[in-house]
């Protein structure tokens, strides 16, 4: 076992815990989303063997190459799509992840309960929410995100468990989290999956119940905003 891989994930873990206790109350648990996309199979295994199983990657066809083999190798893997999700690879991220973030459009709404009907698999999803309204950026408006999330439930038929978002950077993360916070309760989901490698206390302290966190873990990788 690498041990830089289980000190790494020990001290993430702590900081969770300390920002969960922080201010109450809060959330019972806190997921880590280790992000461990644009990294390859060889530097994803210390974190398997040091006991960390819940991963986000951001790209369908890169997950299908490195995925299936490490799971022959480690069980209980729960692999995220936390990237913009096109209609075509809906089929492949149906067979391939256990929980989608990234629902942001009634199509793909349609597609992805189409798909999971076809494959016989019901997954959990997330709604993302565009908080910061950035036109570069993906998800649905907040002010759309209560009826969104409705209409992905009673018309298309997907089990919306929570939210997720990025918020703008270079700017304090607190208000566009506790926006999140208010959206979800009146949307009636319980996951929150909101905070990276530089805010994640922030995140947990106001309600987070998952946290995406990638450089903190694996290090520097090239600057790509959909998990960390």
């Amino acid at each position: 076992m690498d041990a830089s891989a289980a000190e790494k994930l020990a001290d993430i873990t702590a900081q969770i815990e300390a920002a969960r206790l922080r201010f109450g109350p809060p959330p019972e648990q806190v997921t880590l989303v280790a992000v461990s996309k644009t990294f390859a199979a060889e530097a994803i295994v210390p974190f398997l063997e040091a006991g960390q199983r819940v991963f986000g990657e951001n790209r369908v066809q890169e997950a299908k190459e490195k995925w299936p083999g490490l799971r022959e190798r480690f069980a209980g893997v729960s692999l995220h799509l936390i990237g913009p999700l096109q209609t075509n690879k809906a089929r492949d991220a149906v067979a391939l992840f256990d929980v989608i973030e990234t629902v942001d459009r009634d199509k793909l709404a349609g597609v992805l309960a189409e798909e999971m009907a076809r494959a016989g698999r019901r997954l959990p999803c997330l709604v993302q929410v565009n908080i910061g309204l950035e036109p570069q950026k993906a998800g649905i408006a907040p002010a759309e995100t209560v009826e969104f999330v409705a209409r992905c439930r009673d018309v298309h038929g997907l089990d919306i468990v929570g939210l997720m978002c990025i918020p703008p950077e270079g700017v304090p993360p607190g208000p566009y989290f506790a926006q999140m916070v208010g959206l979800a309760k009146a949307a009636g989901v319980a996951q929150l999956s909101m905070g990276m490698s530089s805010d994640f206390p922030v995140a947990v302290a106001m309600g987070a119940t998952h946290v995406r966190v990638g450089s903190a873990l694996f290090g520097a990788r090239p600057a790509l905003r959909s998990g960390d």
